[in-house]
């Protein structure tokens, strides 16, 4: 009797998935890094004013609303006119109402009471029709407004 035998068929090994959970892992983590989550598709120009004394605010209980032209892309199709964005979508100012009211009750219970409307408008934009905003959001008692800048000097262009 031989000591040694011969390998009985050429099967090969099982593949080894020892490895497997960590590679997943990686990806997945790779992944949530990259991705961007983006609240919403800006639409219209935004070319903030500048201001020199800005203050960073907390973002949990705003509503922000753009106005301003349409972006190059778009001004085919709405033409050049400023316009008012709510979300993802332009809005008239007879529509603003419903827009802000909607967008008041995607914000938590405790939180409906206190929001604050934060306005990105356009340094070209119309003051008519930012004073029309205001005037609708004084019928819906959304008194406390913010207006966002870019920290710059604002006698300097």
């Amino acid at each position: 009797m031989s000591k040694f035998k011969k390998k009985s068929g050429g099967e090969l090994p099982p593949v080894n998935t020892a490895s497997l959970p960590d590679i997943v892992f990686m990806l997945l983590f790779f992944f949530m890094v990259v991705t961007v989550l983006r609240d919403s598709n800006l639409l219209v120009k935004n070319e903030l004013p500048k201001a020199d004394q800005v203050e960073k605010l907390k973002k949990d209980r705003s509503v922000y609303i753009y106005a301003g032209k349409p972006s190059p892309r778009y001004q085919d199709t709405y033409g050049t006119e400023g316009k008012i964005q709510i979300g993802d979508k332009y809005t008239d100012i007879s529509n603003v109402k419903f827009a802000l009211t909607e967008a008041r009750e995607g914000l938590r219970p405790e939180l409906q009471d206190k929001v604050m409307v934060a306005l990105k408008v356009d340094e070209d934009t119309n003051t008519g029709l930012v004073t029309d905003i205001k005037q609708e959001l004084r019928e819906l008692n959304m008194l406390k407004i913010i207006y966002i800048t870019s920290p710059g000097d604002p006698t300097q262009q």
